[in-house]
């Protein structure tokens, strides 16, 4: 296993993506990062890393503003969103959907890489971004935007599915599109697995035991947590009460249709089982086949199916 961290070797720069908005970022020796390709539990990462930044009291700002997505193109210019990060005075924390090859990586900082099953993500992707309004639209296609314009979701998940478990949007991308590849990033970030700063999280694994999953997320950021503080923290970042909470001062609306509800839908696996049909489930396995046999392992099976 490599020895050092992630080199920055590429630029993502799509309908959402910019990775160029990295390089005003000035680093803290304790920042913390969390990185998904998407719809692995990258708010619900954000929420307990607030909930233990924050001892489990009321968060100060909405959770978009203290934890922003730093690699969000459609968000307006960076700068602002860089200089509110500079006036933070808590632990900070933000949020990237960018592969190890397109991030900037500071050594000084820790990384939680978040990931889900294959076939899980699809079918959460496909209840968000077939709920994007017009509005949304308007934002990822505007006139300043890299690349193609990103396409109307299809009618359904199979329609879309074919396409998106075997093209990338990228050219160096195996799958993904008309967003970014979920096994690419996956990748990227695996063979740095060993390096103390990086922590893989799997949702299933948070579905599962929370508890146990917030206690390994607390000692890897090294924040102390007393034991009767627990129960408290634990229940915080439930999906109900983080529905509860994003309500409040809510404009999500204007991008999801069904606004925070349509946001955080179901949070279920398996989904894909009466949807995805024999063929569909062949080429799933033609794309796992790909991956190292470890990482396949882990995103079907979290990390005691890995024994991390």
């Amino acid at each position: 296993m490599p020895a050092a961290g992630p080199e920055r070797t590429r630029e993502y720069r799509n309908h959402h993506l910019d990775s160029t908005r990295w390089d005003g970022f000035r680093p803290r020796d304790d920042d913390l990062v969390v990185t998904t390709a998407y719809k692995a539990g990258t708010t619900w990462t954000q929420r307990i890393l607030a909930a233990l930044v924050f001892g489990g009291q009321p968060l100060p700002a909405r959770l978009g503003e203290l934890s922003p997505w730093v690699d969000a193109r459609f968000m307006g210019p960076a700068e602002p969103m860089l200089e509110a990060l500079e006036a933070q005075r808590h632990r900070r924390f933000v949020k990237s959907h960018l592969a190890a090859d397109g991030l900037r990586y500071f050594p000084q900082a820790k990384y939680i890489v978040v990931g889900r099953d294959t076939r899980d993500v699809f079918m959460s992707l496909f209840n968000h971004y077939s709920s994007y309004t017009d509005f949304a639209y308007m934002l990822f296609n505007d006139a300043e935007r890299p690349g193609p314009e990103l396409p109307r979701c299809p009618a359904t998940p199979r329609e879309l599915w074919p396409r998106w478990i075997s093209k990338g949007w990228f050219d160096w991308e195996p799958d993904g599109w008309p967003m970014w590849s979920h096994h690419h990033h996956l990748s990227t970030w695996w063979q740095f697995r060993d390096v103390p700063n990086i922590l893989f999280v799997h949702f299933g694994d948070l579905k599962a035991d929370p508890e146990a999953e917030m206690r390994r997320i607390a000692a890897f950021c090294g924040i102390a947590v007393d034991e009767d503080a627990w129960p408290a923290l634990v229940a915080s970042v439930g999906l109900d009460a983080m529905r509860e909470e994003a309500r409040v001062n809510d404009q999500s609306g204007f991008v999801f249709e069904g606004g925070v509800d349509r946001f955080f839908y179901k949070g279920d696996n398996g989904r894909w089982r009466s949807v995805l049909t024999d063929d569909d489930l062949a080429q799933y396995d033609a794309a796992a086949a790909t991956l190292d046999p470890t990482l396949r392992r882990w995103l079907e099976g979290g990390r005691h199916a890995v024994n991390m």
